[in-house]
This record gives C-alpha cells, structure tokens and sequence, in this order.
C-alpha cells in the first residue's frame, strides 16, 4: 500500500472513531429518557391496541402517525406560526425582563416599586387576560407574542435578579478599589457570575413562551397549533389533536435543548458542567 493510501485510511478510521466515540458519549448521556420514551410508546400502543380505550379517547400510535403523515403540509404552516409567535415573544421577554432585572439590581427603589407589580402579573392567568389581548391589538400575532412574552418574563427576571446579585460583596468591592466603573464590572463580573443561573431561568422560560403563544390562539385564532387543536377538539379528532401536542412539546424540547447547548459553550467552567463531564467519563 502507497503512504498516500495509508495516509488516507488512517484518516477515515480516526474519524470513524471520533464519531463512533460522540455517539457512545451522546448515548451514555441520553440513553435514560429514550429508553423511557420508547416505553412510553410500548404502552401507548398495547393499550390501543388491546382496545382498553376507545379509539375517540386515545388514538393508537399508528393513527397519530397517519394524521402526522397525511396532514404535513398543513400541520407545517401552522407550526411555523406558532414557532414564529414563539420565537419573538421569547426574545422579548429575554431582552426586557434582563432590562428589568438590571435596574432592580442597581436601585433599592424601583425594586421595591416593581416586584410587586411583577409579582402581580404573574399571579393572573393569562388565559384570563388573553380575551383582553384580542380587543386591544386585533385577532393578529401580536396577541399571541404578548402572552408569550408574559409568561415567559417573570422567569427571566427572577432568574436574573438572582444570578446578578450571587456575586460575593468583596469582589464588587476589589473591583471598585481598582477603579472599574459599573458598566465595566457588570460586563466582567456580574453578568458571567449571574449566567448560570440566568441560563437555567431562560430553559425555563423558553418552555412557557410555547404554552403562552399556543394559549394565545386558544382565544383567538384562525391558524397556529393551538387554533389546530381547537379544531381537533370539536371534530372529536383525537389523532390530530395528539399530532399537535407532540409537535408544540418537541418544540419546547428543541428549544431547551438549544439553550442547553448555549450554555455548555457559555460557561464550560461551572461545576455543573464539571460534574456532568465527570460523570460521562466514569460511564
């Protein structure tokens, strides 16, 4: 065999290695909930296909699948609204509610004034408010982004708010004495100190900003997937109705995973991630 041929197959068995050992971290990582899930499905379809409910109850894992399968192009173009309504309201309660924190950090007075505002907001349900929504702005996105944003701030903010004051006194106090502004040490102590647990509120967040732009279009709505599972609901649908949920709950799930990932390159330095790489090596 030439240098050149050994060269090359050298190369494709290192990098066949390297994905074979990706695939054996991401498995020892990811191996609990996708036995689980698969489980899950298990029994979903033993119990359809035992006829223990009625197909109008809970549709057999085929049925979702066909509804999935027939209705692609349309469950598509209501996903994408709904993604779209999900994406804005998340990215603005991420943008105002970090604005809030930050000023409830750095005075006593529009802490006390706010909180308890904020606290109040949350308190209401939205889907109580949602009807208001619809009068005030029309039956277009903006009122689906608008319960989006609502039940996705309060997280942020008390996410922030808690992550920005973690910080140990004397170090806000070494950097005073060395002459660092408030800018310069909230950019370079307080927002990297208050990342993780400002990263674990965004997780959650994102999560609730699907449920409140699909909350949204329970109210009023003629396309998203909460409009898709209105219509689902009183045409007895259950297969449709099933697809939808599955959607809406994957695309909480990808939009935790992203801000998982996020923060794995964000702050590769704190324990938690530490603890989860030592974990895998020990696996």
């Amino acid at each position: 065999m030439s240098a050149p041929n050994a060269t090359m197959t050298l190369a494709v068995a290192q990098n066949r290695g390297a994905e074979q050992n990706a695939l054996g971290r991401w498995w020892a990582r990811n191996w609990h909930p996708v036995v689980f899930v698969i489980a899950l499905v298990i029994v979903w379809w033993v119990v359809t296909a035992l006829k223990w409910v009625q197909p109008y109850i809970i549709p057999s894992p085929g049925d979702t699948w066909a509804a999935f399968a027939n209705n692609a192009a349309y469950l598509a173009q209501h996903t994408w609204v709904t993604t779209y309504e999900t994406i804005v309201g998340f990215v603005i309660a991420v943008v105002v509610g970090l604005f809030v924190a930050v000023i409830m950090v750095y005075s006593r007075g529009l802490e006390q004034t706010l909180y308890p505002v904020i606290l109040f907001a949350q308190v209401i349900p939205k889907i109580a408010i949602a009807p208001l929504f619809i009068v005030w702005l029309g039956f277009g996105t903006s009122p689906k982004i608008l319960v989006a944003v609502l039940m996705a701030f309060f997280p942020v903010v008390i996410s922030g708010l808690a992550g920005l004051r973690s910080v140990d006194p004397e170090i806000l106090q070494l950097t005073s004495t060395m002459g660092a502004g408030r800018f310069k040490t909230f950019l370079k102590v307080r927002l990297p100190a208050a990342l993780p647990e400002l990263l674990s509120g965004l997780k959650v967040a994102a999560t609730l900003a699907v449920t409140g732009a699909v909350v949204g279009e329970f109210v009023g709505a003629n396309e998203g997937l909460g409009y898709v599972i209105l219509q689902a609901n009183g045409n007895l649908d259950t297969a449709m109705l099933f697809a939808a949920l599955i959607i809406m709950s994957l695309m909480g799930v990808l939009l935790f995973a992203i801000i998982q990932i996020a923060e794995r390159f964000l702050i590769p330095w704190h324990a938690s991630k530490r603890d989860v790489a030592a974990a895998t090596v020990r696996l």
